[in-house]
This record gives structure tokens, C-alpha cells and sequence, in this order.
């Protein structure tokens, strides 16, 4: 049951970040990302409320939780999980592992892009 609610979450999320990226690149141009930007910015800000009216509130089952923050925002952004992810890591005072979390998942990422793309140029 639980990866039918992440599965079903996850199907909306992406369509969801599909239709956002779809209308930005008719409004507002192609010239900078701004579907991912906005993605990234208002999944972030949707994992915040939830998680903040999770840890005041608690007031939410399990399969809630699977569906809303797995799922749907976890098919709209993984950003919201690392945003909420280095976030926690900061509030624990662990302030040094929370940057390197930050920093090396951005350059490791990026390097690793780079790299992929550098491979399959060099064998095709």
C-alpha cells in the first residue's frame, strides 16, 4: 500500500512539475530555467509547511505523509528533500556536515553531469 501512494504521489508531482515547466517556457521564455527555478523554490516551500505542521502538529498518518512529501513533492522536486534535508542538519548543530552536504552536493552533481556528458562524448 505504501508504494501505491508514493507511486500514485509521485505520478501527480511529475505531471504537476511537467505542467509548471510547460507554462513558464510559453510565458515567460526558455532563456533562463525559470520552470525549475520555480519548481525548486515553491517545493521547497511546501516541504517547509509541511514539515513545520508536522513537527508542531503531528497530526498526520503515515500514509499522508508517504503520499504528500514522498510522492507529490518528491516527483515535483528533490530539492525539497535536500532544502529539508540541510536544513535538519543545521538545526541539529551539525552546521559544518549541513555545508558539506550543500557544497558537495552541488559540485559532486554538477562534476557528475559533467563527467557523464564527457563520457558518452568520448565514445560516440
Amino acid at each position: 500500500m505504501n508504494y501505491l501512494l508514493v507511486f500514485f504521489g509521485g505520478g501527480l508531482g511529475a505531471s504537476l512539475r511537467h505542467a509548471v515547466n510547460m507554462i513558464c517556457a510559453r510565458c515567460i521564455g526558455t532563456a533562463f530555467p525559470y520552470g525549475t527555478f520555480i519548481i525548486n523554490i515553491s517545493g521547497s516551500t511546501v516541504m517547509g509547511l509541511i514539515a513545520g505542521y508536522l513537527a508542531f502538529k503531528g497530526e498526520a498518518s503515515q500514509h499522508w505523509r508517504l503520499f504528500m512529501m514522498t510522492g507529490v513533492l518528491g516527483g515535483y522536486t528533490t530539492f525539497s528533500a535536500f532544502s529539508l534535508d540541510a536544513v535538519l542538519l543545521y538545526e541539529r548543530g551539525q552546521i559544518g556536515l549541513a555545508l558539506f552536504y550543500v557544497l558537495g552536493s552541488v559540485v559532486f552533481s554538477i562534476g557528475g553531469l559533467f563527467a557523464g556528458l564527457a563520457l558518452v562524448r568520448h565514445l560516440t
